[in-house]
């Protein structure tokens, strides 16, 4: 989400869901090591223990790993609804090896 025009304390939001606590701890600790391959640490990070919700602050950008339950009771995309939705292209498909 596009929150630039909205609020001054992020300029996006990262918003994702796994299928239960350990794939939500794995999509964070891939998001942390890929972006720390880069030079980009996190701010903070809350949530990591129990994986309901994980947000990793990045300054710019804030990044919400949610079960499905939580991202569906806190609905962050119906109470940002004034930013713009951004939508991620998939990743390319890797080249087979032949």
């Amino acid at each position: 989400m596009d929150l630039r025009e909205v609020t001054s304390f992020a300029d996006y939001f990262v918003i994702c869901s796994g299928s239960n606590t350990r794939q939500n701890q794995a999509i964070a600790d891939g998001i942390e090591k890929d972006l720390a391959e880069i030079g980009e640490r996190a701010n903070s990070s809350e949530g990591y223990q129990t994986a309901e919700w994980v947000l990793l602050d990045y300054g710019d950008i804030v990044i919400h790993v949610m079960s499905a339950e939580a991202r569906a009771f806190y609905d962050l995309e119906r109470l940002w609804r004034m930013a713009k939705v951004v939508e991620i292209p998939p990743a390319p498909e890797p080249e087979s090896v032949n």
